[in-house]
């Protein structure tokens, strides 16, 4: 039996085109019926981006019964205001960028070609319906999963309230994720600001915009609509883009960003935000002087929030704490040892791959307790790579630098750079490098980053090396397709073998040979 519990206010995704009402449609169904809950599931699972979204499909298909609930969007920020538009409009901007340059592979363009921003925004939300039927509601209902539309609330030790219909469950899991949250600047709630939640609303350029805070996010977007056009001023607190990543690495970026236009404000403090007729001025103070920019927007690419508003978490005795998120143990368990918790409500690498990661542990120690037989599941086995996808990409895996010095831990560090990899030449994309980090006289692998064209499809070699405990031996011995720029992880890989080829076996060798001839 279904009942229309589900009524609600109808969501928009502005503009509201063809495409956003087929993403609607799809993670929100404006005429979706809610189903009658019966019996107790065993696990009902509050949030349906990744993590949420994860849990409850490899649930469904391992035999549970399984109920999902979700207010807003499913797919959450992934799908919606995160990965999957902003790479729609990266891979726009790179390749308006590949037109101006491509005079260098001999193809010349004439004067007055039309850039159309609308119609590159316009492909984002079409390819972002495409991918939504994937995360749609009808999909998961077909899964076996019971889907419902609403706020979801724990109101009993193990019931939750979902508009006005109790579900009663053995195992519950917390995915509501997290938000964008911008600092207290003086000013900016009246001016108007966008976020990742709502830049991609955009269907006009921005002439001038501002970009707060050099994190990922302030990068990516930064560069993206310069190459679009705009004028675009990025704000960062320290001296240099992308703080946690090695400097060098972030150097690179920075000098391609810089010559797709993008102005750096370093060592700089956004104090307050004014509007001035249609425009929006922002007021920083630099060098110990007081400065202001005149802009058309302001993009605000720093601050989180995660989602424990409204959840009923202190009538099940689930801590958490408002700026860091629900508290969980190495077990994704919170502190009621019947819920748990997976995804940026919980954990401090907020990426989709780790959230999908979660979503394992978390079926395994819900739903497989240790009793029969499969042990428990960690956060601490996860080995996590991320990528910033500017141009060229940044990613990493594993320990930095700094991090093996901090814990003590002494490593030997090789580099090797793209200009001396063929392909990379060859590609007009020779900028960047292949660094890791082995623990001290051996092969063992610690950490690694790559700066490349395609650093995040790459960085996978290392991070499978790192969970199959397998060395830099290893990569040395293995044949790597020539010619691709995936070959620098080889030849740092040969730098590591041939520190190895130490002063003793050479004279050996030499000795060896003598003999022989």
């Amino acid at each position: 039996m279904e009942t229309s519990s589900h009524t609600g206010s109808p969501v928009e995704v502005l503009p509201m085109d063809e495409f956003n009402r087929e993403l609607v449609n799809n993670v929100h169904p404006p005429t979706w019926v809610n189903p009658e809950p019966s019996g107790r599931y065993n696990i009902v699972v509050i949030g349906a981006g990744t993590a949420g979204l994860v849990t409850a499909a490899v649930a469904s298909a391992l035999g549970a019964k399984v109920a999902l609930i979700e207010r807003h969007l499913l797919g959450g920020d992934c799908l919606n205001v995160g990965c999957v538009p902003s790479k729609g409009i990266i891979r726009a901007s790179r390749a308006w960028a590949e037109v101006r340059g491509a005079s260098e592979f001999g193809l010349h363009i004439p004067d007055g070609i039309t850039r159309d921003f609308g119609a590159a925004m316009a492909r984002m939300r079409k390819l972002r319906a495409r991918i939504s039927h994937t995360d749609s509601a009808h999909r998961f209902k077909k899964l076996g999963v019971d889907v419902f539309v609403g706020s979801g609330r724990f109101t009993g030790s193990d019931t939750v309230q979902v508009n006005g219909k109790t579900l009663k469950f053995a195992k519950a899991a917390i995915c509501t994720g997290a938000r964008a949250a911008a600092p207290p600047i003086p000013g900016l709630e009246e001016t108007g600001y966008l976020t990742n939640e709502t830049i991609f609303t955009l269907t006009e350029l921005p002439p001038r915009l501002a970009v707060v805070g050099a994190g990922p996010i302030g990068c990516e977007m930064a560069q993206s609509f310069s190459r679009f056009g705009s004028q675009v001023c990025l704000f960062e607190k320290t001296d240099h883009i992308l703080p946690r990543e090695d400097a060098d690495a972030a150097e690179i970026v920075q000098a391609q960003m810089a010559k797709d236009g993008v102005c750096f404000v370093f060592d700089s403090r956004v104090t307050r935000v004014e509007t001035r007729g249609k425009e929006k001025v922002v007021h920083y103070d630099m060098n110990g002087g007081k400065m202001e920019l005149v802009v058309d927007e302001i993009l605000v690419g720093i601050g989180r929030a995660p989602n424990v508003e409204g959840l009923g978490l202190e009538t099940v005795g689930v801590e958490y704490n408002p700026q860091s998120g629900v508290k969980v143990n190495t077990r994704l368990q919170t502190t009621n040892p019947r819920i748990f918790a997976g995804g940026d409500i919980c954990f401090p690498f907020k990426f989709t791959h780790t959230a999908d990661a979660m979503a394992q542990i978390i079926i395994q120690n819900a739903l497989f307790p240790h009793p029969l037989g499969l042990g428990y599941a960690s956060t601490d086995s996860l080995i996590i790579p991320w990528c910033t996808f500017t141009e060229p990409e940044i990613a990493h895996v594993g320990l930095y630098e700094t991090q093996a010095k901090e814990k003590g831990i002494e490593i030997d560090t090789f580099t090797f750079k793209l200009d001396e990899v063929d392909r990379a030449i060859l590609d007009g994309e020779d900028e960047g490098f292949a660094r890791v980090h082995v623990k001290k006289g051996t092969d063992q692998i610690l950490g690694a980053t790559i700066v490349a064209a395609h650093a995040g499809d790459m960085i996978s070699e290392f991070t499978l090396a790192m969970k199959g405990g397998l060395g830099l031996s290893t990569i040395t011995g293995t044949i790597h397709p020539y010619p691709t720029q995936a070959e620098v992880i080889k030849r740092v890989a040969n730098a590591w073998r041939k520190t190895t080829f130490t002063e003793g076996k050479k004279k050996f060798l030499r000795k060896l040979f003598a003999w022989a001839r």
